[in-house]
């Protein structure tokens, strides 16, 4: 039928359906979990029904907006309320200017009315409304007069709500407040606050009043703070599973058991390591070949070398002066008895980056990888040792080259690029881990474990061993060599004694054949000379090769 036009009756062949990385997801389109089910469906009708105003608040890229937009439909389907969604980041722009956001945030909900419910009443009101009451009380008046002209109950879901700015988001919140004394009759039965932060945690600076202002005190009619989960494991291999199910292509269990442990059930980075190794990967869009372990750990390292949106947005929050007070401590391995403000720590958790519940530790290993990489980025380049130089003829890593060359290069570096970065506490350990980063984005890559109280930071460098100017043999199995660095505190040889024994121990785990420990100093005091040696020891007739930096 080459040239002839497809008759009209006929259906065009459906598209294979992907894992979703962008935006909220088509149950047409996309391999999906049901968004409600990840909610406490029950205790959010609840809030509802009895006309609480409350927030929803999970990390980016969780599927917030695709809950709300599940939540909009259920309530419209079933009936007993009207409801609206709304995303109110386009005000971002206007910032502090609360005329140029209110006219916005105003606009877009008038729009929403029309699609979700097709209700025009908005959309022919609201510019009057802005031009009468002004932009401090043309929120106010708006719901007020939509919710006079329906005897329906509106609930309404407003999205991306910590995006605006100052004065803009001061009064958004102090409207709605004011107008909570009205509902339902003449004011929202319901209002969701979504977004990265929960309310509390706003710390808004108002331009008009000169001073800063809480969310908790412009908001202070939130009932509850509800946050979106992340994937459990049985959520993530059933994610997978659809996949299979549609296409016949397999994820061996070593696949299923890598995609949960690397990305622990973070929702984007689940759909993107799947996404990479199946779409991305010319050998994986082969539907016969199964996916596995190794392909979800190359998928990995392909979308932390591509620095994706995801990964790259951490940067900006790492530079905030409340996330470097309680990242760095764990970076550096800190003993945990550094004296941290637990709202600030419950804000990080709230952005994602550290784990949900038990001592500070860092989410995922995606993000355990990322994190100093990122603050490392800028620096990296600057590191003029090249891989080819630490690559020995049999095409295995030269270890003891190579940490040879760090100590070379920390003597003479040290001293004036940790005292410019702003994690100065975690300086060495990071100035190693680009170093070593720089030799292994060559071929290979790096594995890291660091968290509050452990004293130490461990490395594993995997290196698929390549002869000079040979092709890589998929069937070689890839070198495995372990690098622990400790802070020294107190005594050395109780440091040594330590820390040898550690790193024989993360060999085992990880089945490396040779181990490293590296010490740093950090008295100021003592020459260079003293600071700078290797050593061998050993623990049980095995060796670990100690440097001093």
């Amino acid at each position: 039928m080459d040239g002839e036009q497809r008759p009209l009756n006929e259906t065009m062949p459906m598209a294979e359906r992907f894992f979703n990385t962008t935006g909220p997801v088509v149950a047409e389109d996309h391999y999906r979990i049901p968004p409600l089910g990840r909610l406490d469906l029950d205790e959010v009708l609840r809030l509802i029904d009895t006309k609480r105003y409350f927030v929803l608040h999970a990390p980016r890229q969780t599927g917030k907006t695709s809950a709300l937009l599940a939540l909009r439909d259920l309530l419209n389907e079933r009936g007993a309320y009207r409801c609206v969604y709304t995303n109110v980041e386009p005000g971002q722009t206007a910032r502090g200017d609360v005329a140029a956001g209110m006219r916005t945030v105003l606009a877009e909900l008038s729009e929403e009315a029309l699609i979700a419910l097709g209700d025009g009443f908005l959309d022919q009101n609201w510019e009057r409304t802005l031009a009468r009451g002004g932009p401090h009380g043309a929120l106010r008046q708006t719901l007020r007069r939509w919710c006079l002209n329906d005897p329906k109950p509106l609930v309404l879901l407003i999205d991306e709500i910590d995006t605006l700015v100052g004065d803009t988001l001061i009064s958004v919140l102090r409207q709605l407040r004011a107008g909570y004394v009205d509902r339902p009759r003449a004011f929202p039965q319901s209002v969701v606050l979504c977004g990265v932060r929960d309310v509390r945690d706003y710390r808004i600076h108002s331009e008009s009043a000169g001073e800063i202002i809480t969310g908790g005190s412009a908001f202070n009619i939130k009932a509850k703070s509800l946050r979106l989960g992340d994937f459990d494991e049985a959520d993530t291999r059933a994610l997978l599973g659809q996949h299979t199910e549609e296409t016949g292509q397999a994820f061996t269990d070593g696949a299923l058991a890598a995609a949960w442990d690397q990305s622990r059930g973070q929702p984007w980075l689940v759909n993107a390591l799947a996404y990479q190794a199946c779409f991305e990967n010319k050998t994986g869009r082969d539907r016969s070949r199964a996916i596995d372990g190794e392909a979800v750990m190359d998928a990995r390292e392909a979308l932390v070398l591509a620095r994706q949106t995801h990964l790259h947005k951490l940067a900006d929050q790492l530079q905030e002066e409340r996330v470097r007070r309680v990242i760095e401590p764990v970076l550096s391995g800190g003993d945990g008895t550094d004296r941290v403000n637990p709202d600030d720590v419950e804000y990080v958790r709230d952005l994602g980056l550290l784990a949900r519940s038990g001592p500070r530790r860092i989410a995922n290993p995606i993000y355990r990888e990322v994190i100093p990489r990122e603050l490392m980025y800028p620096d990296e380049d600057m590191i003029l040792h090249e891989p080819a130089w630490y690559v020995k003829p049999d095409g295995d890593l030269d270890m003891d080259g190579l940490l040879k060359g760090f100590q070379g290069f920390f003597r003479e570096h040290s001293e004036h690029w940790i005292e410019r970065f702003q994690y100065k506490e975690a300086g060495p350990q990071l100035l190693l881990q680009a170093f070593l980063q720089r030799i292994v984005n060559g071929g290979g890559r790096i594995e890291r474990e660091y968290a509050l109280g452990r004293r130490r930071t461990d490395l594993l460098l995997v290196w698929p061993p390549v002869r000079p100017g040979a092709a890589a043999d998929p069937g070689t199995p890839a070198r495995r060599h372990v690098v622990e660095c400790k802070i020294l505190r107190g005594g050395l040889d109780a440091t040594i004694r330590e820390g040898v024994a550690q790193t024989l121990d993360y060999m085992d785990r990880c089945r490396a054949e040779s181990g490293h420990l590296v010490v740093f100093d950090r008295d100021g005091s003592k020459p260079w000379d003293e600071k700078l040696y290797r050593r061998g020891e050993s623990l049980d007739g095995r060796a670990v090769a100690v440097w001093g930096a």
